[in-house]
């Protein structure tokens, strides 16, 4: 069984035990969300297509831990006016472990 989920904006293809980054949440390391927004549920041969979710279905999902991503540096300048600007950004995530898929 697997799912396709949103959350923070971005589309995910999940399954049980399966460890996936998602957009960083305010839960803490150990505690157990669930993701309600299922876009796609397949059971077996038995696929649920949500319009736009799927109203039977729920992912239990624990936190593991918060990380971030790779520093993404930008460089702005313009010729001859002395001017330069160097920003960085460094996307933050929250790391969690499927633990159950559950059809209701």
């Amino acid at each position: 069984m697997y799912a396709v989920i949103e959350s923070g904006g971005r589309q995910y293809i999940v399954e049980e035990g399966s460890v996936v980054n998602i957009e960083k949440t305010h839960e803490k390391p150990g505690d157990i969300i669930e993701l309600n927004n299922i876009l796609l549920l397949v059971d077996d041969e038995k696929v649920e297509i949500g319009r736009p979710y799927v109203d039977k279905g729920t992912v239990l999902a624990e936190v593991k831990r918060h990380l971030k991503g790779k520093k993404t540096l930008v460089f702005k300048k313009r010729r001859r006016k002395d001017y330069k600007k160097m920003m960085g950004h460094r996307q933050q995530y929250t790391e969690v472990r499927i633990k159950e898929i559950k059809k209701i």
